[in-house]
């Protein structure tokens, strides 16, 4: 279940609470807690408006509100046309997983634009890719220009790597990509290019960063000039999103915690032991499907809770749910391919029954 601080039958609430499902005053500042249920929402201030979520049932029924219904009277594209910028001549399966993840979601078309070595590679994982072999070229920032008004969200880092030229270009590329409102998800090797400017980022609430623990850390000590407390994961990822301007984050790990700067919200969907290289790549894409869907669905279907807090939710228990179903079929041996063999099943599972 999903609910707010200081609710649910016999929740006396956090320290300062005034009483069980009602909201705090500003002065009030809530510590962790747990509700029933393995998924929660904290509230980090109550400085704004309550939102309604917590007459929600829960946070996959959120997810689901997003989820556009599939019509025989819809045209192709209209479901989401996604582009995953990375690619280079040592990384070719990032992007490729990062990309058909967002087909296997329910995105109609799915780009990859890639430096021209790693464009033979990744046309022949699958027909069902459109491959541009333009990332390391002089004029591969005009030529996404091009593309951007087709595209309804950006993936940015898979298989990049750190070369110059394909930084600078991705660069140009993510300030572009602000300029028309398009929203970003950025992993990987994105990452480290904001850690080295995160002006890029700063304050553009259309992009959603996903780290890891090791790239957590980077991004937070270059934001915030100090290391990450680890003994206050929540408060962590809020003060990095808060700090970027409240920027989405997804910090993911043993549990995955998602904050927008207002909110906090851990995702505990069963998953594995099993970590197989790439399963970030499958989360990236998916939430390139999701933010957009999101956005494109309205704050209405989220019941006034961020559309970016949603869909990140959605792509991590999907994530999570494909690595446990294919580690149940292949145990240790799981990969990443294993997982996204998953994904059909485990998105009906999850938000189809």
């Amino acid at each position: 279940m999903l609910l707010p601080w200081g609710c649910g039958p016999g929740a006396g609430g956090p320290p300062g609470c005034s009483s069980p499902g009602r909201p705090f005053t500003p002065s009030q500042q809530p510590h962790a807690t747990r509700c029933s249920g393995d998924i929660i929402l904290e509230r980090a201030f109550s400085l704004h408006k309550p939102h309604s979520i917590k007459d929600m049932e829960n946070t996959f029924q959120l997810v689901r509100n997003i989820i556009p219904p599939l019509s025989a009277r819809k045209h192709k594209g209209q479901d989401g046309r996604i582009g995953v910028v990375g690619g280079c001549q040592e990384y070719t399966g990032a992007p490729y997983f990062a990309a058909i993840s967002a087909l296997k979601v329910g995105a109609d078309l799915s780009h990859v634009f890639c430096a021209r070595e790693a464009a033979p590679v990744i046309k022949a994982y699958s027909p069902e890719l459109i491959v541009h072999p333009i990332l390391d070229s002089p004029h591969a920032v005009h030529e996404v220009e091009q593309w951007l008004p087709r595209l309804h969200a950006l993936v940015i880092g898979p298989g990049l790597g750190r070369d110059d030229i394909l930084l600078k270009n991705v660069k140009g590329i993510l300030e572009a990509s602000k300029a028309r409102g398009i929203p970003v998800v950025v992993d990987a090797d994105g990452l480290w290019l904001v850690a080295q400017q995160p002006a890029l980022i700063q304050g553009y609430q259309k992009a959603i960063l996903t780290p890891n623990h090791m790239e957590f850390g980077r991004l937070y000590e270059a934001v915030l000039r100090g290391p990450v407390d680890s003994a206050d994961h929540h408060g962590s990822v809020l003060r990095l999103s808060q700090a970027l301007g409240n920027v989405t984050v997804v910090q993911k790990g043993e549990h995955d915690v998602i904050s927008d700067g207002q909110q906090v919200l851990t995702c505990s969907q069963e998953g594995s032991g099993r970590r197989c290289g790439g399963q970030g790549d499958l989360l990236s894409g998916s939430l390139g499907v999701l933010v957009h869907w999101a956005l494109l669905a309205g704050p209405e279907k989220t019941n006034g809770s961020s559309p970016l807090l949603v869909a990140a939710f959605g792509a991590c228990a999907l994530t999570r749910q494909c690595n446990h179903q294919a580690f149940q079929k292949h145990g240790r041996s799981t990969t990443t391919t294993d997982m996204i063999a998953e994904v059909g099943a485990a998105f009906s599972k999850l938000f189809e029954t």
